[in-house]
Formats: structure tokens, sequence, C-alpha cells
């Protein structure tokens, strides 16, 4: 593809109710979305998971349409037949940036592989034409909150509830969860580095409520705090934040820091690093699933095709769109039994609404 246009716009979508974690409240899910236009008429469209300020990560919503724009672009640009593999070299010497790098791949992605008329499950390999999926629950107001919540999300058939948790919220609300909704449940916990290894003993504490996994207790940097902590515990330590590329992944599994890995395609920087980590995991018997970041219809979709992936064993944060959002950029996707249909059609598998879009478009570039 000879790139001839590359264009961001930033949507902004209200969340049908708050979403809090250790790292804030969300209320409004702004996401940026990049378009690029190809000399044969190839037009794809990316999305950037960025928050709109860097807790979760270093990158920003306003920083990724930055370096975008003045810096992905002309480099791309200089590329004469760009492909999906290309985006990553093309990228390379800007130092960071995965969230802004992936968000360009998903549009290239997107572009050539419509040109193509292969979907993009196809294109990274995927067995499955549907996806089980899970739910994450924000920190509640009360505990009768968190427990109606949950209760709406079990009754809708969600195959697994993932509790966030922090301290002070933690061990009293898996309890009451565990007991309310009983052994079968399928339930983790994500705490999103908001603990310190001096905590380790207290998580231990978690044993007692038969979790699928803990997620991410302490700082992405301390493979040593979270390895000590999975020598002492017997629910599974999986690590998120840690995870940046298929080189952090590796090395996590040799300090034996985890045995689970959730895979978030912005944060390793696309969908081709993404495979790379779950083919890395496979080889090693490590199961992955694939994490969440509030995203449209398009992240949505093609997280999907991700999901899709024989090695994604575990229920991701993928979540059928009325989960967040009353109104999306796409159309909706809806949960059949605790399952979500992998798009088919080609590239990311969706169409943009043109007046959704319009509507929830807050500043184009």
């Amino acid at each position: 593809m000879i790139l001839t246009d590359f264009s961001v716009r930033t949507v902004a979508l209200p969340l049908i109710s708050p979403f809090r974690t250790s790292l804030g409240t969300q209320t409004v899910r702004n996401a940026l979305l990049v378009r690029v236009r190809g000399a044969d008429g190839e037009e794809g469209w990316g999305e950037c998971v960025a928050d709109d300020e860097p807790t979760y990560s270093p990158e920003y919503l306003q920083g990724a349409a930055d370096i975008i724009t003045r810096f992905f672009a002309p480099a791309l640009r200089a590329v004469p037949d760009l492909d999906p593999a290309g985006v990553a070299p093309a990228l390379a010497h800007f130092r960071g940036h995965p969230m802004a790098k992936a968000a360009v791949e998903m549009a290239v992605l997107d572009a050539v592989l419509r040109s193509r008329e292969t979907p993009l499950a196809v294109h990274l390999g995927g067995v499955r034409q549907s996806v089980r999926v899970g739910v994450s629950v924000g920190i509640a107001d009360s505990l009768d909150a968190l427990l109606d919540t949950v209760d709406r999300h079990v009754s809708a058939g969600y195959a697994r509830i993932k509790l966030k948790i922090e301290p002070g919220w933690d061990l009293e609300p898996v309890r009451l969860v565990r007991e309310t909704f009983g052994a079968d449940l399928m339930l983790t916990v994500d705490a999103n580095t908001a603990y310190a290894p001096a905590d380790a003993r207290h998580l231990t504490r978690l044993d007692a409520f038969g979790l699928a996994l803990l997620e991410q207790p302490f700082a992405p940097d301390d493979l040593q705090a979270h390895a000590d902590l999975a020598a002492r515990m017997d629910t599974p330590i999986c690590l998120d934040e840690s995870i940046t590329s298929a080189r952090d992944a590796a090395a996590a599994l040799r300090a034996r820091a985890c045995s689970i890995i959730n895979i978030k395609p912005g944060r390793v920087g696309g969908y081709l690093e993404a495979r790379r980590i779950h083919d890395l995991a496979q080889a090693n018997g490590v199961p992955v699933w694939c994490g969440g970041m509030l995203e449209t219809g398009l992240g949505r979709a093609a997280n999907l095709a991700l999901a899709s992936l024989p090695g994604f064993t575990l229920p991701g944060d993928i979540s059928a769109t009325a989960r967040y959002y009353a109104s999306d950029i796409t159309a909706p996707f809806v949960l059949e039994g605790d399952s979500i249909r992998v798009p088919t059609a080609p590239g990311l598998g969706v169409q943009l609404d043109p007046e959704a879009l319009e509507s929830l478009t807050v500043s184009p570039s």
C-alpha cells in the first residue's frame, strides 16, 4: 500500500456507569481513531487505547495524537510499499509509544486486509468462530452495589467475573462474591499494581477464595516481587502491565513471575506482537487471555479476532458493547450465551456508523 492520507480524530463515548479502579474513575471514554488511505483506494481504521492521563502507562491520549501526526505519519509515508509487517520496523527508531504504534498498525492491517478480502482473525491464525468472554467489575461504592452488579453480569451469562481490588477493598468483597455466587463461578481479581511487596502476606489470604488468577499486584518492573509471591500462593499470578513485548514475556516466564499472561494489543505495540507473545506462551504451556481497555467497536472487533487464536484459553475482558456504551461507532457486539462472535468480514470486520462517528467526534484533525 502506498500511503496517501493519514488523519486522527478523538471520539468521546459516555460510559453507562462510572468505572473505578485503583488508578481512578472514568465516566467517559475518549478514544483516538486513526484513518489511513492508500493510492489504490484502500482505507483502514485503527484505535489508540491510551487513557487521558498517564496512569495505566506512560502514554496519554493527546501525546499519542501528537506523535502519530508529527512523527509516525511522515515516516510511514516514506515507505514505498507499506504492509502491516512493515509498520513496526518503519517506526522502530522512535522509542516507546506502543499504544500509538498499535493504533497505526491496526489501521494498516484493516486497509490491507480489506483490499485482500481477508478477515483479521484469518490473518492472525484464529481457530474459533466465537470466543468466551468475561466482564470486569470496578470498585463499587458499597458491598451491596458490588453484589448487584455481579448478579447482573452473572445473569447475563458472562463466563468469568473479574473484580478490581485495592488495599482496603479486597478480602471482604471477594469473600462476599464467592459466598454469594458459589464455587462454580470463575472469579479473578485485578490489582492494577496497587500493592507493595510488603503486602505479600496479606495477598496470600486470597487463596481461600478459589480464584482463577491474581492479576498484577505489584509495580510493572518488579518481576522478583511477583516471583516471590507466586512461590507463596496457590492462586496463579497473571501479569498485565509488566508485559510490553514478547521479550518481556520471555523474561517474566524465565523469572517464574507469572503462570498466566494478559495480552493487550495496545500495551504490547500491536496485534502482530500480541501474536508473538501468544506463540511464546503456547510453546511454554502458559495460558493467555485478551485484556480490555474500554475499546470502541473497532478495538473490540480486533480483540475478538486476536482472542480466536488457539492459546487464548481463558475468557477475555472483551464484553458486549452494552456493558459499557449505550451508543458506539459501530454496530453493537452482543453476548450469545457466554460468548461473542468473531467478525468474519475483511479487515477488522466492522463498518463505522457515519452518523454515530460524527455525533461522538470531539476533535477531528
